[in-house]
């Protein structure tokens, strides 16, 4: 089965897309790598990268790249195919980081415009959700919700994920 260049798979917390997103890379049948986003703050998230590391097994290729995932989108060798997870805590470290959130962006999408290889995105869906109590997870949400648009128009496949099950929202289904 063959990939779009960009896939993007969009769903709240816990509804199963990093699952969707897996599957459709092991199926395409390239060399997988996956872009890790996420920072082990506490014991917690150190086992749940350790669980989901191991559930993934051995023919994976994992670059941790909280900051900069262009950089390691940008480095992809021919025959390989990239699993970026995810978007939403690759965000949440440039707000933590008080980074330029519209240059990183840029260069985000700068990297995967010159790629050759295809790249699958994970990211959360977060306007379904009640209005945040807080000025910094309002500004989050709308940060979010506006890449999570800018990105939806860039890529090639959107596939929203609700309980598990995948729907195309845009594109087909690889």
């Amino acid at each position: 089965m063959a990939l779009q260049k960009l896939t993007l798979v969009l769903g709240g917390a816990a509804s199963g897309k990093s699952d969707i997103a897996e599957s459709l890379v092991t199926q395409a049948g390239g060399a997988a790598v996956y872009i890790a986003t996420a920072q082990a703050f506490d014991a917690e998230m150190r086992q749940k990268i350790d669980r989901h590391r191991i559930s993934r097994g051995p023919d994976w290729r994992t670059v941790e790249t909280p900051l900069d995932p262009g950089s390691a989108i940008s480095s992809l060798r021919a025959g390989e195919i990239a699993l970026l997870d995810c978007a939403t805590l690759w965000l949440s470290n440039l707000m933590l980081a008080e980074a330029d959130l519209v240059a990183e962006e840029a260069r985000l999408f700068a990297a995967l415009a010159g790629s050759t290889a295809p790249v699958v995105i994970v990211s959360n869906e977060v306007g379904a959700g009640i209005v945040p109590d807080n000025a910094l997870a309002r500004r989050f949400r709308a940060a979010q919700g506006g890449f999570n648009r800018r990105l939806a128009d860039r890529a090639d496949t959107v596939i929203g994920v609700m309980a598990g099950l995948p729907f195309v929202l845009k594109g087909d289904m690889p």
